[in-house]
């Protein structure tokens, strides 16, 4: 709840209480402000005018929303390292030192840090510290060897050997980007390079170490890679030979099919031919070996030679020309171990490196060195680390009260001279400037809750010529509808000035103006007269076409004349009765305009002007309705806002936010050559039913008869009595009748 020792000072614009955010108190009491008066509670970190930076560093739980609980930390923050809060509403780029209050712990830090900074940059002297300062890390730490973030580069060893393995572990993990910008490594990179390192060693000495992983000694790596790549066909055969053994029925089907050896042969054949490398090894036959040499398949000679080089031969003796089921699983079971290890082996990103330069990094002292570099580092991380508390400063120094400006209240949006955070930039349509367009992302989610604005929006697609593409929704409150429509291009001009070609891909319709509403009806019923003439048009052009393209062709046939049907009785009846209808119809409407025909011209006018105001009236009533209850809220929330309350547009202040295209002030037209004499037909139809009207009006009521003293002749004459004459002369009354003589008196 608000304090009770702080006077708030509200300003009521556009129809919306807010509250004013002026002096140092104001900010300071922050806190106690009833948060039923914010203008928002909540806003996104991405997708507006502001420094996205800034907003991070707001945003504490890193959830991509800045809330009112962050903003009023933010401004705390501030009270404890500035020395007047007032600064804050400057919002200039540099923060001069003398502002930072360093009468604490953090305070001075800060004040060190900033100096520190200055000096690293030549600055030494420098009043002032600037965000382009601060956020130069480049040049902060360009002449520094270590920084304090915990990242060593290559040129920080002091020896060309642990500069060797530094680089080595960039090669193989990666770089970390020193704030200095160079490359370099972090202590848990240089873990698991060693980590790998001493896997690899591991996994290699246990092969040499172990003898059965060594079944044939330095020859046993050449033997296993042969037996590898032939040990699914071997296998392949054996089985066969097996199966054959089993049933003799099967042989034929085992052996590849004399078909499938005449689609071989009518192609061109190599030695090693992919056409024949699916058929089996040899021919199969009933327990049969393996031939070694002769009876081959072509495409697999080279690989059983190489295993009965380096395998067969070395396990089973020489001149070994087959090889039987039991021997092929002698071998088998001699080479598992090492298959086994083989398959054991670790995965590593230092495997380029090779084994041997693996063992000599493993035994030098480049870990110890390259350790004691990164806690040299490390222990400079509290001096460095206020740098960017230093930025956090600066930033909101320079951003935090436009943002109150546009989340406290809204005073940015409602300001003639300023531009809330929201708006993206302008857009040039129809002859109107919109300045209240915002990004969208999804157009189709933000109309769903967008549409309760109550205010005429246009969704568009901005292009580039460099192939960038953009968004937007843009209110127009000024002008009229009559030319928006889906596919109509403008233009748009982003904050930065970029411009973008615009096209309307979604409307949402609702009343610009009074005066619009008035005329809507009969423009749409214009419309949909338009609207069914052109598809008569196209339908009858469809059928003429049809017909002359049948023509055309020679296709057309001459349909034969049907026979003249007789005329049901019952249908001649039905006719009769409604032309009945219709001519009781006509009658009536006769009638009825006959009879308003009777009537005076000043009330043949109201009654006209009345079923004028029955066909706009309620068109003009919801306008009005609707026109005040347009609000910002919906358009912002659809963008993940959290806007508290009722943001009005009041119809003054939301046409200020579309500009009507106008000659400039003391501009001289020139004469259009080509344009078309104005004709005075209508200004005098005007002036004629204007004057008509009060002559009728006063005729009614015997005005012009007691003003003139000519009677009813004068207005018969005229033609002014329309129904009404004017109340006739009354006539003299009779003389009283002499009293009877022959009555006596009483």
């Amino acid at each position: 709840m608000t304090s009770a020792t702080h006077r708030w000072q509200f300003t009521r614009t556009g129809g919306f209480d807010q509250v004013r955010l002026e002096s140092a108190a104001d900010l300071a009491n922050l806190e106690h402000l009833d948060q039923k008066l914010w203008a928002a509670l909540a806003c996104p970190v991405k997708g507006l005018e502001f420094d996205e930076r800034t907003l991070a560093m707001i945003d504490s739980d890193h959830d991509g929303r800045v809330r009112a609980p962050e903003v009023i930390a933010a401004v705390q923050w501030c009270e404890e390292h500035l020395v007047d809060l007032a600064a804050l509403k400057a919002g200039a780029e540099a923060l001069p030192l003398a502002q930072i209050l360093a009468t604490s712990a953090s305070g001075k830090a800060l004040l060190a840090s900033a100096r520190q900074i200055l000096k690293d940059l030549g600055k030494g002297d420098a009043p002032a510290i600037s965000l382009a300062d601060v956020t130069d890390t480049a040049r902060i730490f360009s002449q520094t060897r270590f920084n304090g973030d915990g990242i060593v580069p290559v040129d920080a060893a002091g020896d060309s050997l642990t500069r060797k393995v530094i680089e080595e572990v960039v090669a193989c993990l990666g770089p970390r980007t020193d704030r200095s910008g160079k490359p370099g490594i972090d202590r848990a990179q240089l873990a698991r390079f060693f980590a790998e390192c001493k896997a690899l060693a591991d996994w290699a000495g246990k092969g040499e170490s172990d003898v059965a992983i060594r079944a044939l000694g330095e020859g046993t790596a050449a033997a296993f890679a042969a037996f590898s790549a032939v040990r699914a066909k071997v296998d392949d055969y054996f089985a066969r030979c097996r199966l054959a053994a089993f049933d003799g029925r099967a042989l034929a089907a085992l052996n590849r099919r004399e078909e499938e050896y005449y689609a071989v042969a009518a192609s061109d054949l190599t030695i090693s031919a992919q056409e024949v490398a699916g058929f089996p090894l040899a021919r199969i036959e009933a327990g049969r070996p393996l031939p070694l040499a002769e009876g081959l398949n072509p495409a697999w000679a080279a690989a059983i030679s190489a295993l009965r080089g380096t395998a067969v031969e070395p396990l089973l003796g020489k001149g070994r020309t087959s090889l039987a089921a039991e021997e092929w699983e002698k071998i088998s079971a001699l080479l598992r171990p090492h298959a086994a290890w083989q398959a054991s082996r670790p995965s590593v990103a230092v495997e380029p490196l090779g084994l041997p330069r693996v063992r000599e990094i493993l035994a030098g002292p480049s870990r110890s060195a390259i350790e004691q570099l990164l806690a040299a580092d490390e222990a400079l991380a509290a001096e460095f680390q206020a740098i960017e508390q230093v930025e956090r400063l600066v930033r909101y120094h320079r951003d935090l009260y436009r943002l109150l400006c546009n989340f406290v209240n809204f005073s940015d949006f409602y300001s003639s001279d300023r531009t809330a955070i929201f708006q993206s930039g302008t857009l040039y349509l129809d002859a109107r400037a919109c300045e209240l367009c915002v990004s969208v992302n999804d157009a189709g989610k933000h109309a769903a809750l967008a549409g309760l604005a109550k205010a005429y929006l246009a969704y568009c697609d901005c292009t580039r010529v460099t192939g960038e593409k953009l968004s937007i929704a843009a209110a127009f409150t000024g002008g009229d509808s009559d030319y928006l429509m889906v596919g109509r291009n403008g233009l748009f001009y982003d904050r930065k000035g970029r411009d973008w070609d615009a096209t309307i891909t979604r409307l949402i319709e609702n009343p610009i103006s009074v005066r619009q509403a008035f005329w809507w009806p009969y423009k749409k019923l214009v419309r949909l007269i338009d609207e069914l003439m052109a598809k008569r048009a196209a339908a009858k052009e469809a059928e003429s076409d049809t017909k002359l393209a049948a023509t055309a062709e020679g296709t057309a046939t001459l349909e034969a004349k049907p026979s003249a049907k007789k005329i049901d009785v019952g249908t001649v009846a039905a006719i009769s009765v409604a032309i009945a209808g219709i001519g009781a119809l006509i009658t009536t409407l006769i009638g009825y305009a006959a009879g308003l025909f009777t009537l005076p011209f000043w009330k043949l006018s109201l009654v006209i002007f009345g079923l004028m105001m029955v066909v706009s009236g309620p068109a003009m009533l919801i306008a009005w309705l609707k026109l005040r209850q347009r609000n910002l809220g919906p358009i912002l929330d659809a963008n993940g806002w959290a806007v508290n309350g009722r943001v009005k547009m009041n119809v003054k202040f939301g046409g200020s936010l579309t500009s009507v295209a106008t000659l400039p002030p003391g501009s001289i037209p020139a004469a259009d050559p080509f344009g078309e004499k104005p004709s005075p037909w209508p200004k005098l139809i005007g002036i004629v039913v204007v004057v008509w009207f009060v002559l009728s009006f006063c005729n009614s009521f015997g005005w012009i008869h007691a003003l003139t003293k000519e009677g009813t002749a004068w207005h018969e004459k005229m033609g002014f009595a329309l129904g009404d004459p004017a109340p006739a002369p009354e006539a003299p009354a009779a003389a009283p009748a002499p009293p009877d003589a022959a009555e006596p008196p009483k």
